[in-house]
């Protein structure tokens, strides 16, 4: 049985996440020739790259671009520092409502599609995320496998297993008959004919088989609240190069529950909503009006506090005033600062203020009958 961790947050149905790992050096010039020709082309409605920060090894490029007429997307790619001959990136896309799987895929406009192109490695496998990935002969090599392929919550881990040997068209990977958005966030996991036993065995761990010829998907880790394995088992996948629909609709299911927010990705959706920096006109004009409504309550609040300083300040005069003027022979008390204004900032010196203006009052009558007595006889 799985030990579920601490629960991650759950993403909102607008945001399209992937991660990956480039095979190469070149990931920044990559990247930025495909942007510029998504731009000439007008498949994007901008594209730019943030100046690079001091001492900070991280590139970040967006882009803009507009689905179903009218839906904008905002995307973020962020280019890890070189490590052993590749970089890993994180990508993070918002539209404007939630996804439909038949839009494109946000990698798409950043990286080229083309099926030898090496940006689409999971990184803590290696696996490609668009291609057929074997899984290994030993059960317990397919356990440690699995498991790193659904750690961190990143991909749609799919495993498959083959009836019988497939042909040409169906030893290809399912990925491009999927519904674009899905095809770059699906790990396929391929079984041969003569894996099924020693698979299902390897699968107990995560609660789900795989049916002969069929098709199953690997919860995260945690599983998502509600997830029957079940119900994501897809009883027949014709390997022949169709579309495999029922399979198409299992993803679609699969990707619409409440999946854990993956590991590391708070903080790309954070960078995408709070630092984005490609805006149009409107919106830009619609931040600086943010910005001077926060400044107007921000400059409120400081003169509501001025207010109430010099207010307390004054009340101290008076008490101080009334001290003296009242003739008890005692030294009058050094005059001290108010107090600081806090959540109820004066209540403290409110009351001080009152006993010292209590004391004056009962005070001078005492003075008075001795000044205005009559004298006594001799």
């Amino acid at each position: 049985m799985r030990i579920p961790p601490t629960a991650r947050p759950t993403p909102s149905p607008t945001l399209w996440l992937a991660r990956g790992r480039y095979a190469g050096t070149d990931a920044p010039d990559v990247v930025r020739r495909t942007l510029k020709r998504l731009r000439a082309g007008e498949v994007l409605d901008d594209q730019h790259e943030l100046p690079g920060a001091e001492g900070v090894l991280e590139q970040v490029f967006e882009a803009r671009w507009t689905v179903a007429a009218t839906v904008t997307v905002r995307a973020r790619l962020t280019l890890g520092p070189l490590a052993d001959g590749a970089q890993e990136w994180v990508l993070a896309a918002e539209a404007e409502r939630a996804w439909d799987q038949e839009w494109p895929s946000p990698a798409t406009m950043f990286w080229p599609d083309d099926a030898d192109a090496p940006w689409d490695h999971e990184p803590g496998t290696g696996l490609r995320l668009r291609g057929v990935n074997r899984l290994p002969t030993e059960d317990k090599d397919i356990r440690r496998l699995l498991r790193a392929s659904v750690r961190g919550g990143w991909c749609v881990n799919l495993v498959v297993h083959e009836a019988m040997t497939p042909d040409e068209r169906g030893s290809g990977p399912l990925g491009p008959l999927l519904p674009p958005a899905l095809r770059d966030r699906v790990l396929e996991h391929r079984a041969a004919p003569d894996q099924l036993r020693i698979v299902n065995r390897a699968l107990r761990e995560f609660d789900v088989q795989v049916p002969r010829g069929g098709a199953v998907l690997l919860p995260t880790h945690p599983a998502p609240d509600g997830f029957d394995g079940d119900d994501f088992a897809v009883r027949t996948v014709f390997l022949d190069g169709s579309r495999p629909a029922e399979l198409v609709a299992a993803l679609t299911r699969f990707v619409t529950l409440p999946l854990p927010l993956p590991d590391g990705a708070e903080e790309a959706v954070a960078a995408l909503r709070d630092d984005w920096q490609l805006m149009t006109l409107e919106e830009e004009l619609a931040r600086e009006r943010r910005l001077v409504a926060m400044y107007a309550e921000a400059l409120e609040a400081m003169t509501r506090s001025r207010d109430l300083y010099r207010e307390a300040a004054e009340r101290a005069h008076e008490a101080l005033t009334a001290y003296r003027e009242a003739d008890t022979g005692a030294p009058a008390p050094p005059p001290q600062q108010p107090a600081a204004p806090a959540a109820s900032p004066f209540q403290q010196l409110t009351r001080t203020l009152e006993r010292l203006k209590g004391s004056a009052r009962t005070r001078r009558p005492e003075t008075d009958g001795k000044q205005g007595g009559d004298t006594p006889e001799d």
